[in-house]
């Protein structure tokens, strides 16, 4: 009886290391997400981060037919990662040119100022 319990036992932990993991249908969309927000914010594909995520997020895609899932996911979370570092480079860069711009503005202020004394 121990002997039959233990390859049930068996046979159920193999069945479970068989097991596939599931679509990354969620990932896929958060990634396709993160990717339109980027674009939405200015990102093009001259950022090499922006290239990289576009690359990494269509070889996932390509893996859904195959069913490599596992693939699909971590190339999609990857991509998705691209995508926001991305979209976080063209963010600073636009606050350091309005930085910039207000500076400007501050150091002509002080001198129209100091003009008038």
């Amino acid at each position: 009886m121990n002997n039959r319990v233990f390859c049930i036992f068996a046979a159920l932990l193999a069945l479970a290391g068989c097991a596939t993991d599931p679509a990354p249908t969620e990932q896929l969309r958060l990634t396709e997400q993160a990717l339109l927000q980027a674009r939405a914010v200015g990102a093009t594909d001259l950022l090499v981060d922006m290239q990289l995520a576009e690359q990494k997020f269509a070889r996932a895609q390509k893996n859904m037919p195959e069913e490599d899932y596992k693939r699909a996911r971590l190339l999609a979370e990857q991509a998705e990662l691209d995508a926001r570092l991305a979209e976080a480079q063209v963010l600073t860069s636009k606050s350091q040119e309005q930085l910039m711009a207000l500076n400007a503005r501050i150091t002509r202020l002080r001198k129209q100022l100091g003009d008038l004394q």
